[in-house]
């Protein structure tokens, strides 16, 4: 596969996961979070109604099932809110903060899962209907991919998910993970090569990402 056909998987998986809510970026993050660090629970929830979404696609496209992501974005709130207290207003931004313990509640729930085995198709063809040859073929290059994807780095995956899914820049990246500009497109161009090998040829997968079904 190429670089292209690799981000147009991930747009696909993109298009599939919720949008943030209409004007949910707040004025003022950082007086947000000193009411919550005060026990004001509105604060708490404005922060979380603001983050929430995104928190939920970095976990969707690095675990196996929606169930799953759910379950690892509930995990992060609770360790916010747990954490909160001792938070340091910095100037560093505070998504960076969250997507940190994501990236840790992700990491455990690998270790706590231990192969639990790929029993289940992917979530986004459960309706009622047969599914189609071509949603079954969109299904499993997205399982594919998130196989892929957790055979790589934490930072590379990471970097993958906020370019191609949360669609920021390179300096919105270098800024949220404390890296220069020339370090994020270096370890995504590695990142793409990667995925590129793992994911190989597919003349199937080609057809779909250009728009031939038959």
């Amino acid at each position: 596969m190429s670089f292209s056909e690799i981000t147009g998987l991930m747009a696909i998986l993109a298009a599939s996961l919720p949008e943030d809510e209409p004007g949910a970026i707040p004025i003022d993050v950082a007086n947000l979070i000193r009411q919550a660090q005060q026990g004001d629970r509105e604060a708490v929830a404005s922060i979380y109604r603001v983050y929430v979404r995104r928190i939920y696609r970095y976990a969707a496209c690095r675990v196996p099932s929606s169930s799953d992501a759910e379950d690892v974005t509930a995990d992060v709130f609770v360790r916010m809110v747990e954490a909160l207290p001792g938070y340091q207003i910095t100037g560093a931004p505070f998504e960076a903060w969250l997507y940190r313990i994501a990236a840790s509640r992700v990491a455990d729930f690998y270790r706590n899962k231990a192969n639990g085995g790929n029993e289940q198709l992917h979530e986004n063809l459960a309706d009622d209907a047969v599914p189609s040859e071509e949603r079954l073929i969109e299904g499993q290059m997205l399982d594919n991919l998130r196989q892929a994807m957790q055979r790589l780095p934490d930072e590379h995956q990471t970097i993958l998910v906020m370019r191609f899914v949360e669609r920021k820049s390179h300096e919105e990246v270098a800024m949220l993970l404390g890296r220069s500009v020339t370090a994020v497109k270096t370890i995504q161009h590695r990142a793409l090569s990667r995925l590129t090998e793992m994911l190989g040829s597919n003349h199937k997968v080609r057809h779909y990402l250009r728009g031939s079904h038959e």
